[in-house]
């Protein structure tokens, strides 16, 4: 049987081409790295925790399907509690916002202006939500509310403006009003006319997803 010889050069190629396989892999480098998924939660009251609507209907689980239908590898977990007041909220930061949490989406106030609190009361409670978390170093997209008309413009003008003054110095991105697009609208609530259906979370979604992809950026972006 006749032996074929192997060309040096052949022999040669291989062994660089091992070579530099071994440093590709000792360096990292060997193939991309895989995306890490971005972890938030969103801290709220009933508009967060979905009242009375089917757990996949709850703004967190369709604003996250958005999201990864936009090719984001994101999850949200619900933090909402229904009846939560934002001093109930603050009360419950530590243990609500696990150490992983990478950003968080801060909806609360509405039982505020439903209940007439001061906006003096709900103010510091959100600042206090909110000092915690930059002390923690997690990025925070603020929803707004609004206070219902029939409060008086004495109070709704005060209470709808303690939102911006707080995204302002914290230095926040803010979605001015969550309910945009669903409040005062039958068909987008449930019978008590305050909660939203699921076709009333998909309108709040889908306005809100430009800006929740921005503060996606945002948290990428480490700014």
């Amino acid at each position: 049987m006749e032996v074929q010889k192997v060309p040096r050069q052949s022999y040669r190629s291989r062994a660089v081409a091992a070579f530099l396989s071994v440093i590709l892999l000792a360096t990292g480098f060997a193939a991309p790295a895989s995306a890490k998924t971005i972890k938030l939660v969103a801290l709220g009251d009933s508009l967060t925790a979905g009242y009375q609507l089917p757990p996949n209907d709850a703004f967190p689980v369709v604003l996250e399907a958005a999201l990864k239908a936009k090719g984001w590898d994101v999850s949200i977990a619900n933090a909402g509690v229904s009846g939560d007041t934002a001093a109930a909220g603050a009360a419950r930061v530590d243990w609500s916002i696990p150490d992983d949490t990478q950003g968080v989406i801060l909806e609360l106030g509405a039982n505020d202006a439903l209940r007439g609190l001061d906006p003096e009361t709900t103010r510091a409670a959100l600042d206090g939500i909110l000092a915690r978390l930059k002390e923690r170093k997690i990025p925070v997209l603020l929803a707004g509310m609004y206070a219902p008309r029939n409060m008086g413009a004495a109070y709704y003008e005060k209470f709808d403006a303690l939102y911006p003054a707080l995204a302002e110095k914290y230095g926040l991105m803010l979605y001015p009003f969550f309910l945009d697009g669903v409040a005062g609208q039958t068909s987008l609530n449930l019978g008590d006319g305050m909660h939203p259906t699921p076709e009333g979370v998909r309108v709040i979604v889908e306005k809100m997803l430009p800006v929740a992809e921005d503060f996606l950026r945002r948290i990428q972006a480490g700014t």
